[in-house]
């Protein structure tokens, strides 16, 4: 991918905002568009800036990852929604995912697994952490063995 990718980084610790900007700033390969410090201030400078991605924490103040994501897609924002969180559970992931992120990866990712991360987003892959990952499946699983212990067979 040759052109630049605008990129809105939202959490809300500033020392997390400035790493990532580092990060992606050192690349050349991205723009740091704008930072957010909680879901309300995400919401509203998507909607302004346009980035191609979010990266998105859960847990901030004001309006929380999952509710301000929500708010993205009821606003039209075409943004592709990253969430780097270090929540990796159930009721975690899940309603990230059902909200409308294009993928979810957890904050000790080594830099160039979450420069990967941005670049598949951008393109619209979906992207996921490999314990997030195997957390999914084992979801799928216990609803397929759900669904074969009520109707004795799968439908």
């Amino acid at each position: 991918m040759s052109q630049t990718i605008r990129l809105l980084i939202a959490d809300d610790h500033p020392v997390v905002r400035d790493g990532l900007r580092g990060i992606f700033e050192a690349s050349g390969e991205f723009e740091v568009a704008g930072e957010a410090s909680n879901g309300r201030e995400a919401v509203d400078r998507a909607a302004a800036l346009q980035p191609d991605v979010v990266l998105m924490d859960l847990r901030m103040p004001v309006l929380d990852g999952v509710s301000a994501i929500k708010m993205l897609a009821e606003k039209g924002v075409r943004a592709r929604v990253l969430v780097l969180t270090t929540f990796d559970t159930d009721t975690d992931v899940v309603p990230a995912i059902e909200a409308g992120a294009t993928g979810y990866l957890l904050k000790d990712s080594p830099p160039d697994e979450l420069l990967r991360g941005v670049r598949a987003a951008a393109r619209g892959e979906a992207v996921l952490s490999p314990s997030v990952a195997t957390r999914l499946l084992g979801q799928v699983r216990l609803a397929r063995t759900a669904i074969v212990d009520q109707a004795g067979e799968l439908p």
